[in-house]
């Protein structure tokens, strides 16, 4: 157990006795009520006259705080102000079970003319709830041992302002918290992201074991491309996963819970066998040449397809660019075709244009005379 205070001025030594009765508060002692016994019961100690009766307060309630929220393992408490931090481990019932974590603070009295050691507390405040939240086994206790940490180190900053109005020092003290605060917080970050891709790893493994158990029962009763691509595209997903997480570049949401991941990881395999059945029928139906000659006497083709099978679970970017391009594009515009320009008018200039020749003219036969005029004899 580590509890930080100040070094004592010299009191004098004096051996008190005193038998503890049990708390007859009907309420559960509170982090505050017990900051207050305890600094009532440190300024006492500094005094030339101990009073025995604060020391069995602040024991009362210390074993009551104690015995509600478990045992203070680490603690930093102010010697000029009511003011403490504190972590306290509570065991289960089996030393197997793990402990229950409690980050406690109490600094309104300290940081009400701090308010950048007030932010920063609250920023340990908020990565406490997430680390007891999310995390779990040792890395659980790291991560609350580093903000207990920090927090101490804050609260030590305005319990020591009232000895020194160094401001430049404290701003630098307080950038060096700040810092400390910022690889908690990174740890905090990668202990998340890997706890979080185990249980997703979990969910993962435990659907494609299942997919994998359920195709080998059907193939070994008869052959069925769906079934033998469904665990050929579940294996894919699985192996794209491990790959990506050894070149770290797989993250999780891991605020969300162990539940959420697991059910997340289970959906993977589903996905990569469903892009390979749709890659497998688009090849046995024509839509896709498979470069394999159709011999029914061999296992070429259906060894190909396993492979395609696979590579669609593996790379489901490359399965859904293979699916796309067998449909048409039905958001391009039809082309039109291009605006006919029509010739330039032909100018008529009379001066430049020669004229037309003229068409001959026949000549006119002259009338044959009528027989009313032509000269008639006279006859006798």
């Amino acid at each position: 157990m580590t509890e930080l205070a100040p070094p004592l001025s010299a009191a004098p030594a004096e051996e008190v006795s005193v038998e503890t009765e049990a708390s007859s508060d009907a309420h559960a002692i509170s982090f505050s009520e017990l900051v207050f016994a305890h600094f009532s019961w440190w300024q006492n100690r500094t005094e030339a006259v101990v009073d025995p009766s604060l020391s069995a307060r602040y024991d009362t309630a210390r074993r009551a705080f104690e015995q509600r929220h478990g045992e203070i393992v680490s603690a930093y408490w102010c010697s000029h102000v009511e003011s403490a931090v504190a972590l306290t481990e509570k065991r289960g019932l089996h030393r197997w079970l793990n402990p229950t974590w409690g980050f406690h603070r109490e600094s309104d009295w300290a940081t009400q003319s701090s308010p950048g050691v007030a932010a920063a507390l609250h920023r340990c405040d908020e990565l406490a709830v997430r680390a007891n939240t999310v995390l779990t086994g040792v890395r659980q206790r790291i991560c609350m041992q580093l903000v207990v940490a920090s927090a101490a180190h804050l609260l030590s900053l305005v319990d020591a302002r009232t000895k020194t109005t160094d401001e430049a020092a404290m701003a630098a003290a307080l950038k060096r918290e700040q810092d400390a605060l910022d690889e908690a917080e990174a740890y905090y970050r990668d202990a998340a992201n890997g706890q979080a891709q185990m249980v997703y790893f979990g969910g993962m493994a435990t659907v494609a074991l299942l997919l994998a158990a359920i195709a080998a029962t059907w193939l070994s009763i008869s052959w069925a491309t769906p079934v033998a691509a469904l665990m050929a595209g579940a294996i894919g997903a699985v192996v794209s996963v491990i790959q990506r997480i050894n070149n770290g570049k797989f993250t999780l949401d891991y605020d969300v819970g162990g539940p959420y991941a697991f059910f997340l990881g289970g959906l993977r395999p589903l996905i990569g066998g469903a892009f390979a059945i749709a890659i497998s029928f688009a090849f046995t139906g024509g839509l896709l040449h498979l470069p394999v000659a159709a011999d029914p006497n061999t296992d070429k083709p259906r060894l190909a397809l396993l492979v395609l099978g696979f590579v669609a679970g593996f790379s489901e970017r490359w399965a859904q660019d293979t699916l796309t391009s067998l449909l048409p594009n039905a958001n391009e515009a039809p082309q039109e075709a291009p605006p006919v320009t029509p010739a330039p008018a032909a100018t008529t200039d009379p001066a430049a244009t020669p004229a037309a020749p003229e068409a001959p003219t026949t000549p006119v036969a002259p009338a044959s005379p009528v027989a009313s005029d032509l000269p008639q004899d006279n006859v006798n």
